[in-house]
């Protein structure tokens, strides 16, 4: 049996619609059609996936553990029924001015990741939407691929010279299939 690769997922404006209010609670969490699908396509092509998310929102006040729990296991509940997995969640529950290293674009959630499986991140396949999501994962040696939901388009244009063309896509579901493609 082959080892099986692993793939970050940043999730608001990933895998969800995003919000300029947050996402607070299971119901105001929406997968962006085809993400859910897309994840399920990669575990077939025996992919592990994570997810790697700032939730500066816990440390607002904005909602509880109990809330962002809700939110994860519903997005798990959706995965599990169409036979798609995420391993774990990595969530940097802090707010910006904190000074912490987990909140992306410190390494620190793609670092613990890394140690809870016991992977080498060099080359690792990090998806996100945003600058943070991007230095993140160059500064691990991981590879950044953006996708143009959520805050990928306004990232592309306020940084287009720390983005490679050819890893940009248009949703996740396409970025999912490009891993496929390759063979990664």
């Amino acid at each position: 049996m082959t080892k099986a690769r692993l793939v970050l997922i940043d999730r608001d404006g990933v895998i969800n619609e995003d919000s300029p209010d947050y996402i607070k609670g299971a119901e105001e969490w929406r997968p962006i059609p085809g993400s859910l699908e897309a994840i399920a396509r990669l575990n077939r092509n025996d992919h592990r996936v994570c997810v790697v998310s700032n939730q500066s929102g816990l440390a607002r006040g904005l909602f509880t553990i109990d809330d962002l729990n809700a939110i994860h296991q519903k997005l798990r509940t959706a995965l599990d029924r169409i036979g798609g997995e995420i391993e774990g969640i990595f969530f940097c529950p802090h707010a910006p001015d904190a000074g912490c290293d987990c909140r992306k674009p410190a390494p620190g959630l793609l670092l613990a990741a890394a140690q809870r499986l016991h992977v080498d991140l060099q080359g690792v396949p990090v998806i996100g939407d945003s600058l943070g999501d991007i230095l993140a994962a160059r500064a691990v040696g991981a590879e950044p691929l953006l996708v143009l939901t959520g805050k990928g388009a306004q990232t592309l244009r306020e940084h287009p010279d720390l983005i490679a063309a050819e890893a940009v896509f248009p949703d996740l579901a396409a970025a999912i299939d490009h891993l496929i493609r390759r063979g990664e």
